[in-house]
């Protein structure tokens, strides 16, 4: 499946205002990516931080859930997946070709 379909086959489910665009999936995206964050404080906690093979499902799936926010916000700003990963791939590599993978910032 390619990033393309999978935008297509999740958006199929995105049911939410059109009014409310970007902001709805936004606040979708952090929910999930706290989720994701307290699977792995749990993991820590609870199971001494092995990551066994039903943790990481579980956290899979919460990063599933990631994905589809990702996949709905981007379609609300106009892009595809592949155009936000093709766009992080350039950026990357231009950090790695003038050595500023270190630091912070987003015009580095």
């Amino acid at each position: 499946m390619t990033l393309n379909e999978y935008q297509d086959a999740a958006l199929r489910t995105a049911i939410y205002p059109r009014e409310r665009s970007i902001v709805y999936p936004v606040l979708g995206l952090t929910g999930e990516a706290g989720e994701v964050a307290d699977k792995v404080k749990k993991t820590i906690r609870d199971n001494d931080g092995q990551f066994d093979a039903a943790h990481r499902a579980d956290i899979a799936r919460e990063l599933g859930d990631v994905m589809w926010y990702v996949a709905a916000m981007a379609r609300d700003l106009g892009y595809t997946l592949e155009e936000v990963a093709r766009m992080n791939v350039e950026k990357l590599a231009s950090r790695a070709a003038r050595n500023q993978l270190h630091g912070s910032g987003d015009d580095r």
